[in-house]
């Protein structure tokens, strides 16, 4: 007897049918001058929801957007909710509030294989809070919980995770796939496996960092965090990003490293610039001859090769934080040259969302990858083995096999 997290797929289609299935979807897209510039998010969060209208259930989809402290229209789903029913072919009503007499009117109302959008629950304070009782008004509007928005499932809020304590719950198709990807990658993946980890922090990645020890075969530490490992060897680093209060604990994981099977990759060269900004005149440097004015930005060509080399040869890799400031143009070429050689790669390739995911975009190599996770916090918690509140309150599915 084993167990799985439920999906949708182990709900029956006679408790779908006519059922009110609350839906926590992660609708938090970008915009650019009012407008949604990248819709992927609701994109992915698709299959779900034409599921649920094909089994005729009345869909009600909960989301945030941004980090509003308060009821703000720049923050409003308003607009999500139109781009939602062109991609869906059919209209999605929005309710202009989450929980009230509204609300529960419009739930009450909403007719089998329809669908409606709540406003921005982080309007209101329960939501951060997960306050009981506010969890408590949302799951009243349904009697289904389904939770596909992997991107906030770290994340102990009343939409991801306290309506479950009211509702059954169970997740959506794109919360299903990323733990299938993610969960293969780290217990049972093609070998060689490579993890590539970028990023400005060492703060923020050396949990995952000290989890793959032993795990994976290669582990490529590049990105603005590797200035702080290269001053815990001795380094002159010039004016490059550097965690002083990391120092100790980066010596102590390349110590520990040493001690496993896992073969540790740090860059051998950079780009390094004297002032921050994109024209800035740069030059190409060894990682042991950084001036003491200057700024690392980028890798370089023996890095990109050295890693375009682990990536080539890899049965599964994993890629989570850029290789440089890819925001500016001119430096983003060691990032890109990461994205192109997955492109290329023969194994498996998942990327854990979060800028990595960005710079795919960006690239258009989004179709060349085995998957691409929609959210880098989740994505990193979850590698570090460490529980999802939004995945551990889902009911467990036993099976015989």
């Amino acid at each position: 007897m084993e167990f799985h997290k439920c999906s949708i797929l182990d709900v029956s289609p006679q408790q779908l049918a006519g059922g009110a299935v609350l839906v926590r979807v992660d609708f938090n897209v970008p915009f650019e001058h009012g407008v949604i510039s990248d819709d992927a998010r609701i994109r992915a969060a698709l299959p779900t929801i034409q599921y649920l209208i094909e089994k005729q259930s009345k869909v009600i989809l909960m989301s945030h957007l941004g980090q509003p402290k308060s009821p703000d229209l720049a923050f409003s789903l308003a607009p999500v909710a139109k781009r939602l029913g062109e991609l869906l072919g059919q209209p999605v009503q929005f309710v202009s509030e989450c929980v009230g007499e509204v609300a529960t009117a419009a739930a009450n109302a909403l007719q089998p294989g329809h669908v409606m959008m709540l406003e921005n629950v982080r309007f209101y304070p329960g939501e951060t809070k997960n306050d009981p009782q506010f969890a408590q008004a949302l799951a009243s509007l349904g009697t289904l919980f389904v939770q596909d928005a992997f991107g906030t499932a770290h994340r102990a809020h009343a939409s991801t995770a306290g309506v479950a304590a009211y509702l059954p719950s169970v997740s959506g198709f794109l919360v299903q796939k990323e733990l299938e990807f993610l969960g293969n990658a780290i217990q049972s993946p093609q070998r060689p496996l490579v993890a590539i980890i970028g990023g400005s922090k060492v703060s923020s990645k050396i949990g995952v960092l000290k989890s793959m020890l032993g795990k994976v075969d290669t582990l490529v530490i590049g990105g603005g965090m590797a200035f702080t490992f290269f001053k815990s060897m001795g380094y002159e680093i010039g004016k490059s990003l550097c965690e002083s209060d990391k120092l100790g604990e980066a010596a102590a994981f390349l110590d520990q490293a040493k001690q496993t099977q896992t073969r540790v990759i740090l860059p051998l060269d950079q780009i390094v610039v004297r002032e921050f900004n994109n024209d800035a005149p740069s030059a190409l440097v060894d990682v042991r001859s950084i001036p003491a004015d200057g700024i690392g930005v980028d890798a370089g060509p023996q890095t990109v090769a050295m890693v375009r080399e682990a990536v080539l040869n890899a049965g599964t890799v994993l890629w989570n934080g850029p290789l440089g400031v890819f925001e500016m143009s001119n430096f983003a070429k060691g990032t890109f040259a990461v994205a192109q050689a997955m492109a290329e790669a023969k194994g498996v390739t998942i990327v854990g969302g979060g800028d990595s995911a960005s710079a795919i975009a960006k690239a258009g190599l989004v179709d060349k990858m085995t998957h691409v996770s929609t959210g880098g916090g989740a994505s990193l918690t979850f590698l570090e083995g460490h529980d999802l509140p939004g995945i551990s309150i889902l009911e467990d599915c036993y099976v015989t096999r």
